[in-house]
């Protein structure tokens, strides 16, 4: 799984990669780098609750399926 377009600009914001760094504990610049890359660690259940209140999108519109 990865995030849609839609939520990773949502969420591409100095307060919330703080704290996603804190949920996921890791440094701002491995936020960026997740986030650049759509990275599978931002679908960890305790990264997809921060962002689901921080943009308040269900999941449907958080997720996508990746298509091979």
């Amino acid at each position: 799984m990865k995030l849609s377009q839609k939520a990773l600009k949502a969420i591409n914001n100095p307060v919330t990669r703080r704290r996603l760094m804190d949920v996921l504990g890791c440094t701002e610049f491995t936020i960026a780098r997740y986030i650049q890359k759509n990275s599978d660690n931002l679908t960890k259940a305790a990264a997809l609750q921060i962002i689901r209140e921080v943009t308040g999108l269900p999941d449907e519109e958080i997720l996508e399926t990746e298509k091979n």
